[in-house]
């Protein structure tokens, strides 16, 4: 198995003065990652706290998507840490270093975190409720009747509960987005990873799937979110992090990163997309 040293953990982001302690959900020390000689994470420091929605945006191949798959262990970092609910994510510490945890422990971690992304993964010989339905019976061992009347309310809070029959090949490109939302909640995750989902829509889709993330933030459920649309940023996410070349240039409000870039390379990016 993988070792690596366990690297010290100072703190990054704080709690306004006088308020009170906020629950880390993510979070990242040092992270590395690298592909054979190319380092696509150079060290990467984060806290995400419950009920936040924290974006990530940046340039194709700065490492936002890299990073958000190295959340739930579908990468392997390389160094550094990385806790979800404090827990380290695949790996498990003895005598100082980071032992890699086996593939069923690891499948165990992840049924509390969610993810989208870009294309929708949807099972084509499945209905939109057996797609649901699936993770929860089998893996979650949830009785099929209950999965089944939990499966109809999430497509009711997705907005398409006149879908449950239909197949993915019927529906468009939208409705397979949110399909695959309902699909992530339905394993009642606590932390919900989305990695550019709306990059694949047609521009008349969007806002129904951003409608759906709006929501989820509203009723408290934490994100984080790599995404193009700088709209849903500014408007609900409590954190944005700038990334290029692997590293966080510029990170803040996203209302004061958006309006006030500070750094060079993040005016620059902004005048181009904003």
């Amino acid at each position: 198995m993988s070792e690596q040293k366990v690297p010290g953990v100072p703190p990054v982001r704080e709690s306004p003065a006088g308020s009170p302690a906020r629950e880390v959900i993510v979070e990242a020390r040092g992270v590395k990652k690298r592909f054979g000689s190319l380092e696509v994470l150079k060290g990467i420091d984060m806290d995400v706290t419950r009920g936040e929605v924290a974006v990530l945006i940046g340039p194709s191949g700065s490492g936002k998507s890299t990073f958000l798959r190295c959340i739930n262990h579908l990468e392997r970092i390389n160094g550094g840490t990385l806790r979800v609910r404090g827990h380290l994510v695949g790996y498990k510490e003895r005598d100082g270093k980071l032992h890699e945890l086996r593939d069923k422990e690891i499948a165990q971690q992840r049924q509390g975190i969610g993810m989208v992304f870009q294309r929708f993964n949807l099972f084509p010989h499945m209905t939109v409720l057996e797609n649901i339905v699936e993770a929860p019976t089998r893996v979650g061992r949830v009785p099929a009747a209950t999965a089944r009347a939990e499966a109809l309310e999430l497509l009711e809070r997705v907005g398409l509960p006149d879908k449950a029959y239909a197949y993915p090949g019927k529906l468009s490109g939208g409705q397979q987005q949110r399909v695959a939302i309902a699909r992530a909640l339905a394993m009642k995750p606590e932390l919900m990873l989305f990695d550019e989902p709306t990059s694949a829509l047609d521009p008349e889709l969007v806002g129904d799937v951003l409608g759906v993330m709006k929501q989820l933030a509203e009723d408290g459920m934490t994100m984080v979110v790599v995404t193009h649309e700088m709209g849903f940023a500014r408007e609900v996410g409590d954190y944005l992090a700038f990334m290029d070349g692997g590293v966080i240039v510029e990170e803040g409000l996203p209302a004061d990163v958006l309006s006030n870039p500070r750094e060079p390379r993040t005016q620059a990016f902004l005048s181009k997309v904003l």
